[in-house]
């Protein structure tokens, strides 16, 4: 099956809670899955990252991060700070291709579509895999100009975007979330396939994965 891609309208938007829910939600349904976190930063060796976030929240036991930089910065710029080698788009797609045995492989970027994660964007590696991209996206203002960006890099590209997943939707959300989520199918060309509910990554796993596949549209 071919790996879905998920990317952020920005840094800080939920991606990892995303990612997790998603495997949940799959997992639920009884498939298998797999998630590559092809580079982290701003985790120091040894700590938890991004995978063991979505490990704990959803049950997934298998994982793979390829490179891990200590400074809390662009993967590009962490790896030539500390010295590291750029991860290459070829290593880093022939590490998701071992994963292809799963019946779900996500794949989380950093930040944003072009954020570089090494030689190569997430962009790129969407090309390189033919595969579609999801695109987590906050609630409040600034959302529209920021996902209708992301969106039309993806269609330029001619990658698929797969939908789009709202972060954190706040428990109690003001008028410019609730106009958002009317507004954000219209300018982006892309439906809204799942809200997560704020406070989410709090929660511990067996709350967490009762409630993630009804966080996401029965048809998607």
């Amino acid at each position: 099956m071919s790996p879905l891609l998920i990317t952020g309208t920005s840094t800080d938007v939920g991606k990892t809670v995303v990612t997790a829910a998603i495997a949940a939600a799959a997992r639920a349904a009884g498939r298998s899955v797999a998630v590559c976190k092809p580079a982290q930063s701003g985790v120091a060796p040894g700590e938890p990252g991004d995978l063991a976030e979505v490990e704990r929240l959803s049950g997934v036991t298998r994982s793979v991060e390829l490179a891990r930089y200590p400074d809390p910065l662009a993967p590009d710029t962490a790896a030539r700070r500390c010295g590291q080698p750029l991860l290459t788009l070829t290593e880093t797609a022939a590490a998701i291709d071992s994963l292809a045995d799963a019946d779900l492989t996500l794949v989380e970027g950093a930040g944003g579509l072009l954020v570089r994660l090494g030689e190569f964007t997430l962009l790129e590696l969407a090309q390189k895999l033919g595969a579609p991209v999801l695109v987590v996206a906050a609630a409040g203002l600034g959302t529209l100009n920021h996902s209708e960006l992301t969106t039309r890099a993806l269609r330029s590209a001619g990658v698929r975007c797969a939908g789009l997943v709202i972060g954190s939707w706040p428990a109690e959300p003001d008028l410019a979330a609730e106009c958002n989520r009317a507004d954000l199918p219209e300018v982006t060309g892309s439906q809204i396939v799942g809200t997560i509910p704020a406070g989410a990554g709090a929660w511990d796993r067996t709350r967490f994965t009762a409630a993630a596949p009804g966080w996401f549209t029965r048809t998607w």
